[in-house]
């Protein structure tokens, strides 16, 4: 695990400096973040449609794509605000679509590495923390090698920290089957795995198409996957607007730091619940982190903007983060108990792929938006999201009377 860890931080610490580096670069170049904004959401918006492709890739291609991925960020350190925006975003493009690697295949590996049960909890706590330390290193990081050399500088560093993953990535091992839990689903169908060794050719490329078909047939008939894809990617809708959200309610109620503080907070309270999480003797049903995860988040978010006070909104901030930590665990462990072995890392990338792209569009409508809506106003927008969210997941586990316990259809 320490070898997987140290993978998963570079390259997630790559993927979360990219939006302050990509508005600085920007802002020191052209003197307006506009730019920035096209290429993040160009780096963004193709991770859904590549994730179902990156969950076919052999794990030893793993560090080819971040080794692409590393090049994406060094050449967009090079050309943003100096080439053509078009081929910037066509940069963006290709790095993004590596992105699904960074987000959810590296995570799919974890059930390899790790057996059901309490180790697999604990395992995917401690990767869910790497997110959340990522999170809160990357902005950090950025600013500060911005400040001291130049905006270029630092999204370089970002290039050198994604190609160091490239490396690691190349020494991890290959996803094996690892027996599951009693509740899991059982394997899949033979036609669904068995031509995973066929020769190149028109047979590979067939078997291929039904793997990416299975990976989408699992997250819609899976009663859990379904639920909790589903109630996620609504949360990330607002999560993706979060940020530019933050940043302008700490102008309008003079926070301290500037929009950098609440997101910070946010952050850091998210890392502390993931480790929190990790660090249980006695771990919580995940169905049960899910809810509570979503609905924590919300109503604090929402009692944030509602806040009388700077010192009790940034509190506040700091409560969501700390509620919405145990989400990403929780939503991990649901994916590697309830997909089938063979097609894991496709759920898992898929899943990941939509979350982003929800995340993407969220952040687009915050941008349409913000001159007409007061922060307050989107605050309690990204909270009723959560809420919303947290009920759509309870609906979806459990409103279903004609799937069994394991979410497939019982055979007539």
């Amino acid at each position: 695990m320490p070898h997987y860890l140290t993978t998963a931080f570079l390259a997630r610490l790559a993927e979360e400096g990219m939006g302050v580096a990509l508005a600085l670069l920007a802002l020191h170049r052209t003197g307006s973040p506009a730019e920035g904004a096209f290429v993040l959401t160009a780096w963004m918006a193709p991770h859904v449609l590549a994730a179902p492709l990156v969950g076919a890739l052999p794990t030893r291609w793993y560090g080819a794509a971040l080794a692409v991925f590393a090049a994406a960020i060094a050449a967009l350190a090079l050309t943003v605000g100096r080439a053509p925006l078009p081929l910037t975003v066509a940069i963006a493009v290709a790095g993004g679509s590596c992105g699904p690697v960074v987000a959810g295949g590296l995570s799919g590996l974890v059930a390899t590495l790790t057996a059901p049960g309490e180790h697999r909890s604990r395992a995917y706590g401690l990767d869910a923390a790497v997110y959340n330390a990522a999170s809160v290193a990357a902005p950090a990081t950025v600013g500060a090698l911005a400040a001291l050399a130049s905006p270029g500088g630092a999204a370089l560093a970002l290039a050198a920290s994604a190609a160091t993953a490239a490396l690691l990535a190349t020494a991890l091992p290959g996803r094996r089957a690892v027996p599951a839990p009693p509740t899991a689903v059982p394997p899949a169908p033979r036609e669904h795995t068995a031509e995973a060794s066929a020769p190149a050719g028109p047979t590979r490329g067939a078997a291929l198409r039904a793997e990416l078909a299975a990976g989408l047939a699992v997250v819609w008939r899976v009663r859990e996957l379904r639920a909790v894809t589903a109630a996620t990617t609504l949360a990330f809708l607002g999560v993706g607007g979060l940020t530019t959200t933050s940043v302008l309610l700490a102008e309008d109620r003079s926070l301290p730091g500037g929009g950098s503080t609440p997101v910070t907070l946010f952050a850091l309270g998210a890392l502390t619940g993931a480790l929190a999480t990790a660090r249980l003797r006695r771990p919580v049903p995940a169905p049960r982190l899910v809810t509570a995860a979503l609905t924590g988040t919300g109503a604090a978010l929402a009692a944030a903007a509602l806040a009388p006070s700077v010192p009790l909104c940034l509190l506040l901030y700091t409560l969501a983060g700390i509620c919405d930590g145990p989400l990403l665990s929780a939503t991990l462990r649901l994916r590697a108990d309830h997909a089938p072995d063979p097609l894991r890392t496709h759920v898992f990338t898929l899943a990941a792929g939509l979350k982003i792209t929800a995340a993407s569009a969220g952040a687009a409508l915050t941008g349409l938006t913000a001159t007409a809506l007061p922060a307050p106003t989107l605050l309690l927008a990204i909270a009723t999201l959560h809420l919303t969210a947290a009920a759509l997941y309870l609906r979806l586990r459990h409103g279903s009377a004609a799937t069994g316990t394991s979410g497939l259809p019982h055979c007539p």
